[in-house]
């Protein structure tokens, strides 16, 4: 009897960040056994630090109170509210807390957003290199990632130029940007976000706008696409400034006559997003000090990376925000998966290969997570320089 066949919406390509995480995590238990050095995890883009302890201590009272039930699909009201007070302090933008839903991580968020926005066969743009799961996911919904690269002619950011030049080519249906960058770590500038709002309006496309990353800018100022554009689709996560990965919980502000629509969808797949994350991620606005201090860990931990890497060979890209350096590898290698593999057996680092970001160019690129602690930030520059020594 013929066996069923996959079907084709699985065919996507692996993150490859998480395949090095799994197997350098393998690596570190066996040394482990052995006695041996442990692995230097500079592959994820994940904090080092706990969650905040505000954040521990809501969710414990939650769990003393024993019930743990399902909430409103578009999470709880109280978060909600939380989470729009936000953007009046930070931003002093006033979104009401209609417009906010809460969602299981981004991830959620983008495939809810990419649901509501966009049918099978739409096309967005999306910046080169870029996350990768951004692609992945448009493949798995039957929707056509268009790759728009970056490079030093635009700043290494995707720039309404380059928008409004991809559009004329092929019609887009929405565009997504991202700022600070992931992998690059660059920052656009408030008056290039502001220029991609205007023209996505003059154009009719969707935006979409990944800010997963605000609160950790070192050079320039973070601006959110709802200071150009109301229609803006904003996606946000409390796992990378709020140090809450694990929990599993993001939003979206989206335009109000997308509110019932993505109700709809949040309904069916999932019911609602865990209610022990939610509650606990109220408090984490009330941990601004610890959070601070945590970032303060990080801009510490760059300051070592923009010393060392250079003189290493190994120039990064501006390193404006986020906790990565993008790397060149050219003057060692034309193969970043050969080196990342290398790096991980040889030398006990677990790095990212630039092909998990882009295809085109990444094979002459590395990402390095500079969110673990000092230690091993220093260890693994210590570790780069005995391992490329000629």
């Amino acid at each position: 009897m013929p066996s069923p066949i996959l079907s084709r919406r699985s065919q996507i390509a692996a993150f490859i960040a998480m395949d090095v995480l799994r197997e350098a995590r393998d690596l570190g238990r066996e040394a482990a056994r052995t006695g041996r050095p442990g692995i230097i995890h500079l592959e994820v883009g994940e904090p080092g630090a706990p969650s905040p302890r505000p954040v521990r201590e809501a969710a414990m009272r939650a769990l003393e109170a024993g019930r743990i039930a399902y909430t409103e699909a578009l999470g709880l009201p109280a978060l909600r509210e939380a989470i729009a007070g936000h953007y009046r302090r930070r931003y002093g933008i006033d979104v009401p807390a209609t417009r906010v839903a809460v969602t299981t991580g981004s991830s959620a968020g983008f495939i809810l957003a990419f649901l509501a926005m966009l049918d099978h066969g739409g096309r967005i743009g999306i910046p080169s290199p870029g996350y990768p799961a951004y692609r992945n996911i448009l493949q798995a919904l039957g929707i056509e990632a268009v790759e728009i690269p970056t490079g030093p002619e635009t700043g290494f950011v995707l720039s309404a130029a380059a928008i409004r030049a991809a559009h004329a080519r092929t019609p887009l249906d929405a565009v997504l940007v991202m700022s600070p960058a992931n992998p690059t770590g660059v920052l656009t500038s408030a008056s290039e976000v502001a220029a991609i709002a205007s023209t996505c309006r003059e154009l009719g496309l969707w935006l979409v706008s990944d800010e997963i990353y605000h609160g950790l800018t070192y050079e320039g100022e973070e601006a959110t696409a709802l200071a150009g554009s109301d229609e803006a689709i904003i996606v946000n996560s409390f796992s990378k400034y709020f140090c809450m990965t694990g929990w599993r919980i993001g939003w979206l502000v989206v335009p109000e006559r997308m509110v019932r629509p993505l109700e709809c969808l949040a309904q069916n797949l999932a019911i609602s997003v865990p209610y022990l994350s939610q509650v606990a991620a109220i408090a984490a606005f009330e941990a601004e000090e610890e959070l601070e201090a945590i970032k303060a860990g990080y801009a510490r931990n760059r300051a070592v990376l923009m010393e060392a890497l250079p003189a290493l060979g190994l120039k990064p890209l501006p390193m404006d925000g986020a906790f990565y350096a993008y790397c060149d590898i050219g003057r060692f290698s034309n193969d970043s998966m050969a080196f990342s593999k290398k790096a991980l057996h040889e030398a006990g680092l677990a790095i990212t290969p630039g092909l998990d970001f882009d295809r085109s160019e990444g094979h002459r690129f590395i990402r390095l997570s500079y969110a673990g602690s000092e230690a091993d930030i220093l260890e693994g520059v210590a570790r780069l320089k005995r391992w490329l020594a000629p």
